[in-house]
Protein backbone atom coordinates (compact mmCIF):
# COMPACT_ATOMS: atom_id res chain seq x y z
CA UNK A 1 0.00 0.00 0.00
CA UNK A 2 1.04 3.49 -1.12
CA UNK A 3 2.36 5.76 1.67
CA UNK A 4 0.90 8.75 2.92
CA UNK A 5 4.08 10.59 2.10
CA UNK A 6 3.40 9.33 -1.12
CA UNK A 7 -0.53 10.07 -1.31
CA UNK A 8 -0.05 13.33 0.03
CA UNK A 9 2.57 14.06 -2.80
CA UNK A 10 0.18 13.04 -5.91
CA UNK A 11 -2.40 15.24 -4.39
CA UNK A 12 -0.30 17.74 -4.59
CA UNK A 13 0.32 17.25 -8.37
CA UNK A 14 -3.06 16.76 -9.28
CA UNK A 15 -3.89 20.28 -7.57
CA UNK A 16 -0.66 21.83 -9.51
CA UNK A 17 -2.23 20.56 -12.90
CA UNK A 18 -5.48 21.58 -11.71
CA UNK A 19 -4.71 25.03 -11.08
CA UNK A 20 -2.10 25.37 -14.40
CA UNK A 21 -4.82 24.65 -16.42
CA UNK A 22 -7.99 26.44 -14.86
CA UNK A 23 -5.19 29.44 -15.01
CA UNK A 24 -4.08 29.20 -18.57
CA UNK A 25 -5.75 30.31 -21.74
CA UNK A 26 -3.51 27.45 -24.21
CA UNK A 27 -3.05 24.12 -22.43
CA UNK A 28 -1.89 21.72 -25.82
CA UNK A 29 -0.99 18.06 -25.23
CA UNK A 30 2.22 16.83 -27.48
CA UNK A 31 4.56 13.99 -27.37
CA UNK A 32 8.11 14.17 -26.94
CA UNK A 33 9.71 10.81 -27.10
CA UNK A 34 12.95 10.80 -28.81
CA UNK A 35 13.95 14.66 -28.02
CA UNK A 36 17.31 15.61 -25.90
CA UNK A 37 17.28 17.68 -22.85
CA UNK A 38 18.98 20.09 -24.75
CA UNK A 39 16.06 20.35 -27.60
CA UNK A 40 13.86 19.99 -24.28
CA UNK A 41 15.52 22.99 -22.90
CA UNK A 42 15.37 24.48 -25.91
CA UNK A 43 11.68 24.28 -25.96
CA UNK A 44 11.55 25.25 -22.82
CA UNK A 45 13.19 28.65 -23.32
CA UNK A 46 11.13 29.13 -26.61
CA UNK A 47 8.11 29.33 -24.47
CA UNK A 48 9.40 31.11 -21.17
CA UNK A 49 9.67 34.00 -23.95
CA UNK A 50 5.74 33.90 -24.08
CA UNK A 51 4.73 33.31 -20.67
CA UNK A 52 4.75 29.33 -21.15
CA UNK A 53 5.75 26.27 -19.35
CA UNK A 54 6.59 22.80 -20.44
CA UNK A 55 5.81 20.18 -17.75
CA UNK A 56 5.56 16.49 -17.81
CA UNK A 57 3.55 14.63 -15.61
CA UNK A 58 2.60 10.95 -15.11
CA UNK A 59 -0.48 10.22 -17.49
CA UNK A 60 -2.94 8.59 -14.60
CA UNK A 61 -2.17 11.75 -12.47
CA UNK A 62 -3.16 13.96 -15.53
CA UNK A 63 -6.35 11.93 -15.81
CA UNK A 64 -7.51 12.11 -12.10
CA UNK A 65 -7.08 16.46 -12.59
CA UNK A 66 -8.70 16.56 -16.20
CA UNK A 67 -11.63 14.23 -14.54
CA UNK A 68 -11.73 16.51 -11.65
CA UNK A 69 -12.33 19.89 -14.14
CA UNK A 70 -14.73 17.59 -16.35
CA UNK A 71 -12.67 17.51 -19.33
CA UNK A 72 -11.85 14.31 -21.83
CA UNK A 73 -8.76 13.35 -22.84
CA UNK A 74 -9.35 9.94 -22.10
CA UNK A 75 -8.00 8.83 -25.67
CA UNK A 76 -4.90 10.86 -25.84
CA UNK A 77 -3.42 9.99 -22.36
CA UNK A 78 -1.43 6.62 -23.56
CA UNK A 79 2.26 6.98 -24.30
CA UNK A 80 4.78 9.32 -23.18
CA UNK A 81 2.99 12.83 -23.21
CA UNK A 82 3.69 16.59 -22.12
CA UNK A 83 1.48 19.27 -21.69
CA UNK A 84 2.00 23.09 -22.13
CA UNK A 85 0.52 25.73 -20.03
CA UNK A 86 0.45 28.98 -21.53
CA UNK A 87 -1.17 32.40 -20.38
CA UNK A 88 -0.41 34.00 -23.84
CA UNK A 89 -2.79 32.16 -26.20
CA UNK A 90 -1.36 32.56 -29.57
CA UNK A 91 2.37 32.93 -28.74
CA UNK A 92 2.15 29.85 -26.77
CA UNK A 93 0.58 27.91 -29.52
CA UNK A 94 2.60 29.16 -32.08
CA UNK A 95 5.99 28.54 -30.15
CA UNK A 96 5.29 24.57 -29.76
CA UNK A 97 3.76 24.71 -33.52
CA UNK A 98 7.09 26.28 -34.96
CA UNK A 99 9.28 24.30 -32.47
CA UNK A 100 7.42 20.96 -33.94
CA UNK A 101 7.98 21.99 -37.11
CA UNK A 102 11.33 21.97 -36.41
CA UNK A 103 11.68 18.74 -34.65
CA UNK A 104 9.52 15.76 -36.28
CA UNK A 105 9.33 13.74 -32.90
CA UNK A 106 7.62 16.63 -31.51
CA UNK A 107 3.55 15.64 -32.32
CA UNK A 108 0.62 17.77 -31.31
CA UNK A 109 -1.81 16.10 -30.19
CA UNK A 110 -4.56 17.98 -28.38
CA UNK A 111 -5.11 21.06 -26.50
CA UNK A 112 -7.86 22.78 -24.64
CA UNK A 113 -8.14 26.92 -25.77
CA UNK A 114 -10.00 28.87 -23.17
CA UNK A 115 -11.34 26.17 -21.09
CA UNK A 116 -12.96 23.85 -24.41
CA UNK A 117 -10.99 20.99 -26.36
CA UNK A 118 -9.81 21.76 -29.39
CA UNK A 119 -8.20 18.95 -31.77
CA UNK A 120 -5.32 19.33 -33.75
CA UNK A 121 -6.50 20.84 -36.18
CA UNK A 122 -8.14 23.74 -34.65
CA UNK A 123 -4.55 24.15 -33.02
CA UNK A 124 -3.30 24.49 -36.50
CA UNK A 125 -5.07 27.14 -37.60
CA UNK A 126 -4.80 29.39 -34.37
CA UNK A 127 -0.64 28.82 -35.30
CA UNK A 128 -1.13 30.40 -38.65
CA UNK A 129 -2.85 33.54 -37.10
CA UNK A 130 -0.37 36.23 -37.45
CA UNK A 131 1.25 38.25 -35.04
CA UNK A 132 -0.38 40.84 -33.29
CA UNK A 133 2.06 43.32 -34.94
CA UNK A 134 1.54 41.74 -37.96
CA UNK A 135 -2.83 42.02 -38.00
CA UNK A 136 -1.51 45.47 -36.36
CA UNK A 137 0.12 46.23 -39.78
CA UNK A 138 -2.72 44.70 -41.92
CA UNK A 139 -4.84 47.04 -40.27
CA UNK A 140 -3.00 50.11 -40.81
CA UNK A 141 -2.57 48.98 -44.71
CA UNK A 142 -6.14 48.22 -44.84
CA UNK A 143 -6.47 52.04 -43.43
CA UNK A 144 -4.32 54.33 -45.04
CA UNK A 145 -5.81 52.71 -48.71
CA UNK A 146 -8.51 54.86 -47.62
CA UNK A 147 -6.42 57.66 -46.91
CA UNK A 148 -4.61 57.73 -50.11
CA UNK A 149 -7.69 57.29 -52.12
CA UNK A 150 -9.76 60.09 -50.24
CA UNK A 151 -6.55 62.42 -50.79
CA UNK A 152 -6.10 61.60 -54.57
CA UNK A 153 -10.25 62.27 -55.01
CA UNK A 154 -9.73 65.70 -52.75
CA UNK A 155 -6.79 66.37 -55.29
CA UNK A 156 -8.23 65.96 -58.43
CA UNK A 157 -11.78 68.11 -57.13
CA UNK A 158 -9.42 70.58 -56.25
CA UNK A 159 -7.69 70.91 -59.69
CA UNK A 160 -10.48 70.66 -61.15
CA UNK A 161 -12.29 73.89 -59.38
CA UNK A 162 -8.81 75.80 -60.50
CA UNK A 163 -10.02 75.25 -64.08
Amino acid sequence: MASQANLNAKKEIVKEIVDNVKNSDAVVLFTYQGLTVAELSELRKALRSCEGEARIYKNTLLKIALDELKIDLDGFLEGPNAIVFGKDLLGVIKALDKFAKEHDKVGIRVGIISGEVADCNVIKEYASIPSREGLLTMLAGGMIQYVRDLAIGLNLYAEQLEK
